[in-house]
């Protein structure tokens, strides 16, 4: 139906209506082109190849010290991937995720002490009692936006950072925790082969949770947060409830992932378990992969987790890692900000086959078939006012008048937009105010 911006009268807004070819006037635009196939097939051979590689990792790592860096690695997507959950959906950067690592960490390792729990049900009540200490939190902490909720975030893991440093009789204190190993009686070659495995386990778990939001409701209403919060409140989107559901959600995964590592590394430090660089190397690895992209995480933790890796290694303790890390945040703001699978996904854009503008084709192959059907239009209508170019109607519809005399048109019209210029004229000294001369002009 015409919007209420169309002014054309409604003869010419049908004559200028593509309708299809056996009425003799312009075809119907041409439908958008299909999307092509191999998109879906190479980004499903994608995942399998990933997939195989993940597997086929252990067995191919040629000593034990390869299979332990693999499962750090892997240890540092599954944080990066929780964190995302959070910072990917709605904008809100957390530098303090580490806190609920931590949690994660020394709850499982405490109700394994203390209450004698099974490895793995006390991995999965830690992970319920992150969760749980996480609502309170996340109602406090969501309060606030940008710089001040980065501050808070902080301040939860720095009070965190003391209270478990300081509490040497139930946490350990400086001295650390040492967490018993749920399978004593395998060599380590073969615990590390296991514990990849669970960790690949539990970041498939995670992926398909983000997959599935970013792909419903809720998702779609996180993402209005992200843009717009403000607009989305307006529109009726309960921002305070979305945001403290991603947050629980973001911090039960991020703990789930502390209790893993605490029953693999099996030695815990509370200066490492609530370290501020965990934090950061979480958002540093979400923004270089792609904090949008469901393996944005995943990529920025197998680049920046083989570096960590690699210059613990050659560079031992010296602080040349972090020089590495800031430049390498450095290069990712300045020339990657939105990370690298979207500047990926530019640039084959840009160099890939391009398709045409479907609006530029449907223009000129409507303006040829409208020039083409005009006298059959007029013919088969003779109550319709003849058809015009687009450029023509577009004049008219400015006000512009025509120059067709009575014997090149259908003869002298009625002023107007389309009349002639005597016609204007004279509904112009009709309009016109008459002097008043008397009473008698009155009655």
């Amino acid at each position: 139906m015409p919007n209420a911006s169309d002014t054309r009268p409604a003869s010419r807004r049908a004559a200028a209506r593509p309708v299809p070819d056996g009425a003799g006037t312009a075809a119907a635009p041409a439908a958008p082109p299909a999307r092509r196939p191999w998109g879906r097939v190479a980004r499903l051979a994608a995942l399998v190849v990933l997939a195989v590689v993940v597997l086929a990792f252990p067995t191919a790592a040629p000593n034990a010290y390869i299979l332990s860096a693999g499962i750090v690695v892997l240890s540092y997507a599954c944080t990066a991937t929780a964190w995302n959950f959070m910072g990917g959906f709605t904008g809100y950067v957390s530098l303090g995720h580490a806190a609920f690592f931590g949690l994660g960490a020394y709850g499982t390792g405490l109700l394994i002490r203390d209450l004698g729990l099974p490895s793995f049900v006390a991995w999965l009540a830690a992970g319920a009692i992150v969760l749980l200490v996480t609502i309170p939190v996340g109602i406090a902490a969501l309060r606030v936006r940008g710089a001040s909720f980065v501050i808070v975030s902080i301040s939860f893991v720095l009070i965190l950072l003391l209270v478990f440093q300081a509490w040497g009789t139930f946490t350990g204190g400086s001295d650390g925790l040492v967490v018993p190993r749920p399978f004593p009686d395998m060599l380590r070659p073969e615990h590390h082969r296991t514990f990849f495995y669970l960790f690949a386990a539990l970041l498939a778990v995670m992926l398909v949770a983000w997959w599935a939001i970013d792909r419903s409701r809720f998702g779609t209403g996180l993402k209005a947060v992200r843009e717009d919060e403000d607009k989305a409140q307006a529109l009726g989107v309960p921002t305070r409830n979305y945001k403290l559901v991603a947050y629980v959600v973001s911090a039960t995964f991020t703990g789930l992932a502390g209790g893993m590592y605490a029953l693999w590394f099996g030695d815990l430090d509370p200066i490492f378990q609530f370290s501020i660089m965990l934090g950061a190397y979480m958002v540093l690895m979400a923004l270089l992969g792609g904090v949008r992209h469901l393996f944005g995480p995943l990529l920025g933790a197998v680049i920046v987790g083989t570096g960590l890796e690699y210059f613990k290694l050659e560079f031992g303790d010296t602080q040349f890692h972090l020089v590495a890390t800031a430049l390498l945040l450095g290069v990712v703001v300045l020339f990657m900000p939105d990370g690298i699978i979207p500047a990926a996904q530019a640039l084959v854009k840009r160099f890939g086959p391009q398709d045409s503008s479907i609006r530029e084709m449907t223009a000129a192959e409507l303006l040829e078939r409208n020039r083409a059907a005009a006298p059959a239009t007029t013919e088969g209508d003779p109550t319709a006012e003849p058809t015009t170019a687009v450029g023509q109607e577009g004049r008219h519809a400015e006000g512009e008048t025509t120059t067709e005399g009575p014997g090149e048109g259908e003869g002298p019209r009625r002023g107007g937009p389309g009349g002639s210029s005597r016609g204007t004229s004279e509904r112009m000294e009709d309009a016109a105010p008459r002097p008043r001369t008397g009473p008698e002009e009155d009655r």
